[in-house]
């Protein structure tokens, strides 16, 4: 079941969102992430939205694929923690909270329709769930990834298991416990990236990709999609480790490197 009903989304174009934009062209949603002035960092309401748009290429016949993309120089610099601790600030979005609350593991899991993530800038930490989640990745060869969580006294639980899924443990283990920065070309040794290109031709990549799509069935590529994420999702422990995640944000070690990464120094570290 997906986040949002399919009476909540009729209205769907008339919608005001606060942190994306939205667009539909030749069977195709394009969402945008845009809050560049943060890094395009995840709002809670940021994820609303998402799950919103989500649920409306799910319920759309003519909805075939989504592209996911984001303005400025950064993609996803991962979760806004302060927003996500409570401090939300202000913002104009008429999306509504969902009644269950929204997992990231789960988010994609929910369309059933092809997903492209089209990535020009750097990812980081939870930004690594649209990368590890999409069907496909494109990406310009001048990127970077990187799990800094632990430089921070966090750990990135929730986007170890989405790597699972695509990577061997040892590899998922070591980004997560030492946050070494990848670039494009191992980043597509990992299959973290699909298709690598620069950022002169990125367009033309994914016209010939969603073009490659559209020539078949979107019937039974939905159904081929639900098909695969109901195999995936048998040992789904999404809920527990966002549990997990909430306990580490509490502990002194990550308090000290949230304050240690705005202040610009090196945390000091206590293992509590």
């Amino acid at each position: 079941m997906n986040y949002y009903t399919k009476e909540q989304i009729i209205n769907f174009n008339s919608e005001k969102f606060a942190f994306i934009q939205t667009s539909v062209n030749k069977n195709v949603l394009f969402i945008t992430i845009d809050r560049e002035e943060k890094k395009n960092a995840i709002h809670p309401q940021m994820l609303n939205e998402i799950a919103f748009a989500f649920a409306y290429a799910h319920y759309t016949n003519n909805i075939w694929a989504i592209v996911i993309q984001a303005n400025g120089d950064v993609f996803c610099a991962g979760a806004d923690l302060k927003a996500f601790m409570g401090s939300v600030g202000n913002f104009d979005s008429s999306i509504k909270e969902p009644k269950e609350k929204i997992l990231m593991g789960q988010l994609f899991s929910k369309v059933n329709k092809p997903i492209i993530s089209k990535i020009e800038g750097n990812v980081y930490a939870g930004g690594l769930f649209f990368v590890a989640n999409s069907t496909y990745v494109i990406a310009s060869n001048n990127v970077t990834m990187q799990l800094p969580e632990v430089k921070r006294g966090l750990f990135p639980f929730q986007v170890m298991a989405s790597l699972l899924k695509i990577l061997p443990e040892r590899t998922v283990l070591d980004l997560c416990i030492r946050a070494t920065k990848i670039d494009a070309n191992m980043a597509k040794e990992l299959n973290l990236i699909t298709h690598l290109c620069n950022k002169d031709n990125i367009n033309d990549i994914l016209i010939n990709l969603l073009e490659e799509i559209k020539e078949n069935s979107p019937s039974a590529i939905k159904l081929g999609l639900e098909a695969y994420e109901s195999i995936k999702q048998e040992n789904n422990k999404d809920e527990y480790l966002m549990q997990m995640l909430q306990r580490t944000i509490m502990t002194k070690d990550a308090m000290e490197g949230i304050k240690a990464f705005k202040e610009k120094r090196k945390a000091i570290w206590k293992g509590e």
